[in-house]
């Protein structure tokens, strides 16, 4: 890329960002959660008609990616480059982001059934944790499990070679609605929620989604996942 052509790009990025209404979007992003349109538009105080063009020029410049899930649209920071800008930006303001805040009820939101996995704190604590621990990992849009999580999910009582038989995808991301971060789904989010229902770690609440984590079983997913 000559001088000229870095210039104009950086202008670009620049003019993205200048607008209000996208960096008050950006800055509530960099949380690292995703939020809808809606949530957006309301937080940058525009209506939904024009937050749409605000997000296809964030999108044009690269500073959020969107994620669909079922009917809903998200949207999150297309990488950690875009918040390390975005944070050395807000220092030379000397302001800082509003944290995100969850309104979704507290039973639900530390766990839930999500389809026929976990979804809510704990599981987005559990993703977080296998994945640091190298016993998943992204390919694409799916994870792929390793040899040492292999053996680890082997050692808790998961039929391994079962789980990857299946035909259906093994892992992936699937964003949690509370959390607006990733919990694992598929076959193995499956497999996962039944092995702790089996060992009695969270069990399952009448007429609800709702998982509530037992005395045993904060112990038994510390030990497990280290969460």
């Amino acid at each position: 890329m000559d001088v000229e052509a870095a210039d104009l790009s950086l202008a670009a990025v620049a003019g993205a960002i200048a607008d209000p209404a996208r960096s008050r979007m950006l800055c509530a992003l960099l949380d690292g959660h995703a939020r809808t349109a809606t949530e957006l538009a309301a937080l940058a105080d525009i209506g939904a008609s024009t937050a749409s063009g605000h997000f296809a020029r964030l999108r044009e410049q690269g500073l959020v990616e969107m994620l669909v899930q079922g009917r809903h649209r998200y949207y999150r920071l297309a990488n950690a480059q875009v918040a390390q800008a975005m944070e050395a930006l807000l220092a030379l303001t000397q302001h800082s982001a509003v944290p995100f805040k969850p309104n979704t009820p507290s039973a639900l939101r530390q766990a839930r059934t999500c389809y026929d996995h976990c979804a809510g704190e704990i599981a987005v604590r559990l993703h977080d944790a296998v994945l640091k621990a190298g016993w998943l990992s992204e390919q694409g849009k799916d994870y792929v499990l390793s040899e040492q999580g292999a053996e680890a999910l082997a050692a808790l009582g998961i039929d391994v070679d079962a789980v990857q038989q299946q035909r259906r995808r093994l892992a992936y991301a699937c964003l949690d609605w509370s959390e607006r971060s990733p919990h694992i789904g598929g076959a193995l989010g499956a497999a996962l929620l039944e092995l702790m229902l089996k060992r009695g770690w969270v069990s399952r609440h009448l007429d609800s989604r709702a998982l509530h984590l037992t005395p045993k079983g904060a112990g038994g997913m510390a030990k497990a996942f280290g969460v």
